[in-house]
């Protein structure tokens, strides 16, 4: 019964809402454009602030339902459980079986898990990726820095004792670092690019001032 509720949330986590709200509303298949990836990040790239935001609440969303929901009906709301559905609701967004297994990073789905079983960690994983994110403008690194800060907060923060979230937090910060090689080897080369959206803010706030 178990493995019934694992297929479930692979299946939720593989949903490709980038694709999906890209080919639906714009007419636009985001893997052919930007940085060709199926994620929130090149949806705001692509589909604009708008089209960008309602992928990225989709991705959490959809992660948060897997965790929660299928837990719920499966009558087993152990975090050991809940951190495998999670799991595979993430795998299921990097490798999608309804495109062709061709999906995004997993940044914002991580973000789903993390809130659905430690909201107090991802709340302050979200601060670090909005500070970085100010100071840097590089989405790429932001979402490193957030990932490594949350096994910081779950085990120095909030003195986790469960050993499983715990791994669990640290295998966070290695597949971020993972799904983000291209972007170090950018960051570090000076090529990798910067968020357009806060510049502009940066702009109309100073013109006003």
């Amino acid at each position: 019964m178990t493995n019934i509720f694992i297929l479930f949330s692979y299946l939720i986590g593989a949903l490709p809402s980038s694709v999906w709200i890209g080919m639906w509303f714009y007419d636009t298949d985001v893997r052919e454009h930007g940085s060709g990836n199926a994620g929130a990040t090149n949806s705001f790239r692509v589909l604009g602030k708008r089209g960008g935001t309602i992928v990225l609440i989709l991705d959490i969303l959809k992660a948060w339902v897997a965790v929660k929901l299928l837990s719920s009906l499966a009558g087993n709301e152990s975090v050991e459980f809940q951190l495998a559905l999670g799991l595979v609701a993430v795998l299921g967004h990097i490798f999608p079986i309804y495109i062709g297994f061709r999906g995004g990073k997993g940044i914002a789905s991580l973000l789903g898990v993390i809130i659905a079983i430690q909201p107090l960690a991802a709340l302050f994983s979200v601060l670090v990726f909005l500070i970085t994110l100010i100071l840097s403008r590089f989405i790429s690194l932001s979402s490193i820095f957030a990932a490594c800060a949350f096994p910081t907060l779950v085990f120095y923060y909030f003195k986790e004792t469960n050993n499983s979230l715990i791994i669990f937090s640290i295998m966070v910060a290695v597949l971020v670092i993972f799904t983000h090689k291209k972007n170090i080897e950018r960051l570090f080369k000076k090529e990798e690019s910067k968020v357009t959206i806060l510049k502009k803010i940066f702009k109309r706030k100073q013109n006003n001032n």
